[in-house]
């Protein structure tokens, strides 16, 4: 029911709230780098196309009850970046030459009311998002994305919707709009001078009365941040990364948040506020409209004044409906183009890199993946206290079927090293603290004495305590430096704690308080695979960019890629000292 009569006899109304976050680029269900429709062990779909068909189903539920107000529709941020659709409306055929962006163009077409900047927003610049602004049939708000001197909102802070209820005066919605403060460090290049990102909590406290006062009935937080206090960048800032839990429990006035930012699912959590006591419902749709959040809002009036007096959250599906054919037909000219893009040459190689054997011998295929890693993060250095540091960069096998042809080279081809969505990072770890990690690494063999010949299988992923069924090929890290050798073995005939000999870089041995800068992976560095120290490293680099992306514009800026200018440094492995033979089969 849509309307019911509470025991007083006042009317109750649902108000129903649909969101999405972190789309990511994504409008088909479509996997550009495979070059197939997406699929994942959850057997996900993704996209606005088949968002706007569960979009079109709520709205004509709800529609069919005379007396329901009309749904509302938001997003919570990272829109414009993520996939190649996005990377080659910013870059290839930027949108600030006249095209509509793809994303904006399916966003219109679905019909959304209002959505959050998120920090991805930026990164292609300030022009690009400015036109994506333009671009859209709604507003982008953003009230702690603030001018540098004025520390005025240089985005719309919120926005009021008058939602028709038949029968009865309409009910005013305040949507306001808070964005990551991580921004600031992720996109320093962009906004520095330009604009300054205040706390989610501090802002929201300044606004959200403001949204009241205002004439609002219904406050709702569009939030690019998450759920559970914490931060990536450590104390570097001093508010906190994700921050809505905080936010719904220390500012008075809130009714729900649309959730984003940490790509996970959360159809309900209520948190209750400790000024009123009132309760605040949150959800977050996981990512790249692989689900819509459902809030719905139960109000009365109460002296004349509509008031929440119920809540509730649910997310849908994208995998139970088929795509919308309207966002389709709006959409496909693009899909097409930039398929093709994705297949096309950006460069080419001298030499095959394949990573068929990574896991257990040096490969140029890793080396290269290391190279770029270490390379973006020591040019961003520059003229920092950093840059005198040696760099080093951390990498994992994660597709063994991955190869670069001699050749011709596509994007496609570059993008099958990397599998991941991860972004760069760069800590300093200390040369004991280096060891401490390739000990850790080299868990990942198992112990075997003689040198073979050994299949692979007879050698790699070993089963350990947290690993019982095997270390997976993404848990085991491969060490490198950028312009001078790391050079170290591994003795399988060790137990593992102990295998680590000769680590020496360009040519020395690591002294115990030998500082270096380490290229890693967001996954790695907040804490994935539990390796030691790394979570807690200083971090001096983060810009939250791809790495699969960096690889891209690498051979796209290059040209003609030489395997022999990404290696240095070496490792190998050994049993008592001795090389050891593997072979590919079996593993």
């Amino acid at each position: 029911m849509r309307r019911t009569m509470t025991d007083g006899g006042e009317r109750t109304v649902r108000l129903t709230v649909m969101g999405t976050t972190d789309l990511h680029g994504n409008a088909f269900n479509w996997d550009y780098f495979k070059n197939t429709q997406y699929d994942d062990a959850a057997h996900n779909d993704i996209g606005l196309a088949k968002i706007s068909t569960l979009v079109t189903a709520v709205r004509d539920r709800i529609a069919a009850d005379r007396h329901a107000p009309r749904p509302l529709l938001l997003d919570a941020g990272d829109t414009i970046q993520g996939t190649p659709l996005a990377y080659y409306f910013a870059k290839i055929e930027p949108i600030t030459g006249g095209h509509l962006h793809p994303m904006a163009a399916a966003m219109n077409e679905i019909g959304y009311d209002a959505a959050a900047l998120g920090n991805h927003e930026f990164n292609y610049g300030l022009d690009i998002l400015r036109k994506f602004q333009r671009q859209l049939d709604f507003p982008l708000l953003g009230a702690n994305a603030q001018d540098w001197t004025t520390c005025l909102p240089v985005f719309p802070p919120y926005v009021l919707k008058k939602v028709h209820v038949p029968g009865e005066k309409p009910i005013t919605v305040g949507i306001l709009g808070l964005t990551n403060t991580g921004i600031a460090i992720w996109d320093k290049a962009v906004v520095e001078h330009k604009l300054k990102f205040g706390g989610i909590v501090e802002l929201a406290k300044l606004w959200v009365p403001r949204v009241r006062r205002a004439g609002a009935d219904v406050v709702i937080v569009s939030a690019h941040s998450g759920i559970d206090l914490s931060s990536s960048y450590g104390d570097a800032l001093p508010v906190p990364e994700n921050a809505c839990a905080l936010m719904a429990e220390t500012v008075p006035g809130i009714d729900a948040v649309l959730v984003g930012h940490a790509h996970t699912e959360v159809a309900e959590r209520f948190v209750t506020n400790m000024t009123t006591g009132e309760q605040v419902v949150l959800s977050e749709p996981l990512k790249w409209g692989m689900r819509l959040s459902l809030i719905d809002l139960d109000l009365e009036k109460v002296r004349g004044q509509w008031k929440v007096v119920g809540r509730h959250g649910q997310v849908l599906n994208a995998n139970t409906v088929a795509a919308d054919p309207k966002v389709v037909a709006v959409l496909q000219k693009d899909h097409d183009k930039v398929i093709e893009y994705v297949n096309s040459k950006i460069g080419t190689c001298k030499e095959a890199m394949s990573a068929a054997t990574a896991p257990w011998e040096d490969t140029a295929a890793l080396d290269f993946v290391n190279f770029v890693q270490g390379d973006a993060v020591a040019k961003a250095l520059a003229g920092t206290p950093q840059a005198s540091l040696p760099v080093l960069a951390i990498a994992a096998p994660f597709n063994r079927q991955a190869a670069i042809p001699a050749g011709d080279v596509s994007v496609r081809d570059v993008a099958g090293l990397y599998i991941f969505d991860n972004t760069l990072l760069g800590v300093t770890l200390s040369g004991s603290q280096l060891k401490d990690y390739l000990e850790f690494s080299a868990q990942y063999f198992k112990q075997v004495s003689g040198t073979g010949p050994f299949t692979s299988d007879q050698v790699t992923n070993a089963p350990t305590s947290t690993a019982p069924n095997g270390t997976p090929d993404y848990n085991y890290d491969i060490l490198g430096g950028l312009t001078k050798p790391l050079t170290y073995k591994i003795d399988v005939a060790k137990p593992a704690g102990s295998r680590i000999t000769d680590l020496a870089y360009d040519g020395l041995v690591v002294a115990a308080d030998q500082q270096f800068v380490v290229a890693v992976n967001n996954y790695r560095q907040s804490g994935g695979g539990n390796y030691p120290h790394i979570k807690t490293a200083p971090v001096v680099y983060n810009r939250q960019v791809e790495i699969r992306q960096l690889m891209i514009d690498y051979v796209t800026t290059t040209g003609t890629v030489d395997p022999a200018a990404f290696h240095t440094g070496d490792w190998s492995l050994v049993s008592a000292g001795a090389p050891i033979v593997i072979s590919a089969s079996g593993g």
